[in-house]
């Protein structure tokens, strides 16, 4: 027995899949040309020399980017920020969620304080940050005035630790408002049984709260991570292309490398951030599998 309802030779089920196809294929087709051509041609490029004609040349350009210390200085600083700024940022998201997941008065006036930084563009906040930090800036001054010497700050080791504040100020509203949502949806019968049970506010926040609210705090510190590869924008605008040593990102290095034409260099430290990228996307992934499964 047939099924579907036919229309001008095809029947409802095959029309409708077509109409579905036709409506995702100019997504598709912008995919396949605008990233995933690019991402193919760079890795071409990672192992060859020469921009029109290709000469296969191995992993020398791996070993190039490796021992140049350039790279060096661009990846032990971008390593450090990830593991400083990633998890200062997951417990700071952490922490301000639970307290504002609370009803309290002046909640919301609360809630928009961390939402703010998320509509303020980069380039207003990072002039912000100038006005204050600049050798002869705000925060100077009071120093001066109270009698210190004044600090350069964004010419010197502070300015990483300006960079990750910047990066934690900018970014911390929207893991708040990702997890406020995973905490809105956590059961309030599973709090009232646990009351019920003598749980004290540490065995529920984690027996109850956190193992429910793991799905939404995988997807954070996924966010978390990629958005800490964009603070190269920060960095950028604060110092320009040659910043100071403490602050020099991979991005820096492709970014150079770009305006040198040097597209085997930048294709080799791009193709590196992807794998370091999808590296800790599956090893966290693994890790939270493994240790949470069982406690659920």
């Amino acid at each position: 027995m047939r099924t579907g309802i036919k229309h001008r030779g095809l029947t409802m089920a095959k029309r409708n899949k077509l109409i579905g196809f036709a409506l995702f294929s100019p997504f598709l087709i912008g995919f396949v040309v605008f990233y995933v051509a690019p991402f193919l041609l760079s890795v071409v490029y990672s192992f060859t020399k020469g921009v029109v004609e290709f000469t296969f040349v191995g992993f020398d350009n791996y070993t190039e980017v490796f021992e140049s210390p350039a790279f060096q200085i661009a990846a032990t600083n971008t390593f450090k920020f990830l593991l400083i700024g990633v998890p200062l940022i997951m417990v700071l998201s952490i922490l301000l969620a639970l307290v504002l997941h609370r009803a309290f008065r002046g909640v919301s006036w609360y809630r928009s304080i961390f939402l703010l930084p998320l509509v303020i563009p980069v380039a207003s906040a990072v002039m912000a940050f100038q006005v204050f930090f600049a050798y002869s800036g705000v925060v100077n001054t009071w120093l001066q005035q109270i009698g210190l010497v004044p600090v350069n700050w964004l010419d010197s080791d502070m300015a990483f630790s300006l960079l990750v504040g910047l990066y934690i100020w900018k970014n911390v509203g929207y893991n708040i408002i990702l997890l406020l949502a995973g905490l809105n949806g956590i059961p309030d019968e599973l709090y009232e049984v646990s009351r019920l049970e003598g749980a004290t506010r540490f065995q529920t926040l984690r027996y109850v709260t956190l193992p429910l609210l793991m799905p939404t705090m995988f997807f954070v510190v996924i966010i978390s991570i990629i958005n800490s590869f964009k603070s190269f924008r920060e960095a950028f605008l604060l110092s320009g292309t040659l910043p100071h040593t403490s602050i020099y990102l991979l991005q820096h290095f492709m970014n150079n490398n770009f305006e040198n034409l040097n597209y085997q260099r930048l294709s080799v430290a791009a193709f590196l951030t992807f794998l370091v990228i999808i590296s800790l996307v599956c090893l966290y992934f693994f890790a939270r599998k493994k240790f949470f499964e069982y406690e659920m």
